[in-house]
């Protein structure tokens, strides 16, 4: 059937079947056992970081991804305060937007799509401009692929003493992240990337000390992220408000399936091999990938169109997902691409499969 496929997608994630059959019962919000189940979340989610609990907490938050982010934005700024955001892709951008909508004084630091940040211009704007308070990055850019270089990025950001926030969404879980070793302030993801969850909430780790300092600095009731943490550390699991009882539990099976794995380093591994796998059988096939492989992260790929007028991404689309593979319009502002993700429940076997699909697939717009 149509409606039975694998999402090759920067999520939601196809997930495994033990993780959906986390939620066939139902949870109370305030009932001890359920609220046992969200601390033992929280302190899982700081040892994937490198986290100590004494220097960094965790906080959960309902919604998908973006409502994180601009929990993180809209909270951790004070009205006298400036961010800078590294733009390098539509996320980059969606912060920019956030950021403007809620007042904050924002410096887009535009970049090339398919080029990493100069670090010497970033070095150039955070000397020749001390109000910058802050700087947020998003780590794996999935307009292109690229995964930006972190630990560089936040070694300049530490040297001037700004306060960095990561947009981890599609790396947390996935690729090795040391929150700790790095100085990072606040990073942010979802509960279906990585970890392989389900969509409902998303998650933030933070410096106590940073956190603590913004009671009452939110420009959102709902978003407040001071709020929220603080409500989940009086009352030991409490949300402030109803929770997504039934995602927060296919979640921690989620995590305890990433732990039988191996962990994040067999994860990353496997999204290693799954990417490896289809980028030399789309070569094959005639699909050019739009970055180098220095620059690809194993999350998602974008290939170029082929160089034919009569292409269709949406018969290419229709022909795959009758196929049983659902895959990604591109988002790159310069060039006409699709993207094909390598993450969830996938193996490099399931991106053979593909690979077959894609060679008896007929994508021409007129055939």
């Amino acid at each position: 059937m149509e409606d039975h496929y694998l999402l090759l997608t920067p999520g939601p994630l196809s997930t495994t079947n033990t993780v959906k059959e986390a939620m066939l019962s139902d949870w109370c919000t305030w009932d001890n056992d359920y609220k046992r189940l969200v601390q033992s979340i929280r302190r899982d989610l700081l040892n994937i970081a490198g986290a100590s609990d004494d220097v960094y907490t965790s906080v959960l938050m309902q919604g998908s991804g973006t409502f994180c982010v601009e929990s993180v934005i809209g909270t951790v700024i004070s009205p006298n305060e400036k961010l800078l955001v590294i733009v390098n892709g539509a996320y980059g951008r969606r912060i920019v937007t956030i950021a403007e909508r809620l007042g904050i004084e924002t410096v887009p630091f535009e970049c090339s799509e398919t080029k990493y940040p100069d670090p010497a211009q970033l070095t150039r704007i955070l000397e020749d401009d001390p109000s910058i308070t802050h700087v947020s990055l998003v780590h794996c850019e999935t307009t292109t692929g690229m995964m930006n270089p972190l630990k560089q990025i936040a070694s300049i950001v530490k040297q001037y003493r700004r306060t960095l926030i990561v947009d981890a969404m599609s790396t947390f879980g996935g690729v090795p992240i040391n929150i700790a070793e790095m100085d990072v302030d606040y990073l942010i993801s979802s509960a279906n990337k990585c970890i392989q969850g389900v969509p409902g909430f998303g998650f933030i780790l933070a410096k106590r000390e940073k956190l603590k300092a913004c009671k009452h600095q939110a420009r959102s009731h709902s978003l407040d992220l001071y709020h929220q943490w603080a409500v989940m550390e009086e009352q030991e699991g409490k949300w402030r408000f109803t929770s997504p009882t039934h995602t927060v539990r296919a979640f921690k099976q989620a995590l305890d399936e990433l732990r039988k794995e191996g962990g994040v380093e067999a994860r990353n591994e496997r999204y290693i091999a799954n990417q490896h796998t289809l980028v030399n059988g789309m070569r094959d096939l005639g699909f050019i990938p739009l970055l180098s492989e220095e620059k690809q992260s194993p999350i998602i790929t974008p290939f170029y169109y082929p160089d034919d007028p009569r292409f269709s991404f949406e018969a290419f689309y229709r022909e795959l997902k009758k196929r049983g593979f659902v895959i990604y319009p591109g988002k790159v502002t310069d060039y006409d691409t699709f993207r094909i993700g390598n993450i969830g429940n996938v193996t490099p076997e399931d991106i053979r499969h593909l690979l077959t699909a894609v060679q008896e697939s007929n994508y021409w717009e007129n055939p």
